[in-house]
């Protein structure tokens, strides 16, 4: 997976089409990352909280995409905002490459605090420019009309986490849960203990990382779960149907995956 970044399996249907800037609420402004492709979607969804002068960034999209920056500069500076903290879901590129870009908006992050879960499977390699704070299971920040609590989910990587907006019992879930379609993961048994998790917390909405909100949270949670689970018996059903034949990860991709586009493939093989 760490070929590809934050890769997706999309369902062939596009949803609504996103804006480039959302005020989703009177604490949540979402500010779209402007690098849409077939893995990421219509791009990455970047999330601005807060209602006060002093707020936080979630994600910070792609490096070297400047539409996204002028349309987040264009926000801050309307809103009057300074950022006081950024926090990263996770280390895939589409997610924490515009770092950088962000912090060079000197005006608006001079006091901004980065932060980021460490990484359990290596050393994390984050953008030189910044200086990492590293996040706690369970830890939370408050700014003026938002408090949020860090909830490690891994799964789709060792470093993911949710966030939790506890004002309205809203999650901004990263790439563990997603507008459309469903996502990868490099450990499922994490994965679907993470899923379990998010299940009990009953979220009211979920923000996620690509696509649009979901407002059905419970009934998409479950299908993750009923999904996953079903592809586990599709995979048992291959090998037991044909027990003297080997199979590589691509092979059983081509025998189940029979609705997913092609050019997805690869992801799915991982």
């Amino acid at each position: 997976i760490s070929c590809f970044g934050a890769v997706f399996l999309s369902i062939t249907r596009m949803a609504a089409v996103i804006p480039n800037v959302t005020r989703i609420s009177s604490r949540i402004i979402r500010v779209l990352g402007c690098n849409p492709s077939p893995m990421t979607l219509q791009g990455t969804n970047t999330y601005i909280i807060g209602t006060g002068k002093r707020r936080i960034l979630i994600d910070t999209g792609d490096a070297d995409i400047p539409q996204y920056i002028n349309h987040l500069k264009s926000v801050l500076k309307h809103e009057y905002i300074d950022l006081a903290h950024i926090f990263i879901t996770h280390w895939h590129h589409d997610h924490i490459g515009g770092i950088n870009d962000v912090l060079e908006l000197k005006e608006y992050t001079k006091y901004c605090q980065v932060w980021k879960y460490p990484r359990e499977d290596q050393k994390d390699d984050l953008p030189s420019n910044a200086k990492f704070e590293f996040l706690k299971d369970g830890q939370e920040f408050s700014v003026e009309g938002a408090t949020v609590r860090v909830v490690h989910t891994p799964g789709h990587t060792t470093d993911h986490v949710v966030l939790q907006l506890l004002e309205e019992n809203a999650i901004f879930s990263g790439d563990c849960i997603l507008g459309e379609g469903t996502a990868v993961f490099e450990d499922l048994y994490d994965y679907m203990n993470s899923l379990d998790y998010i299940l009990e917390l009953r979220p009211s909405v979920v923000y996620p990382g690509h696509g649009n909100i979901v407002h059905d949270p419970q009934e998409k949670i479950q299908f993750y779960i009923a999904h996953r689970k079903q592809r586990e018996e599709q995979i048992l059903d291959v090998l037991m149907s044909h027990r003297n034949k080997g199979f590589s990860p691509m092979d059983i991709v081509n025998e189940i995956y029979i609705d997913t586009p092609k050019n997805l493939y690869h992801a799915a093989a991982y």
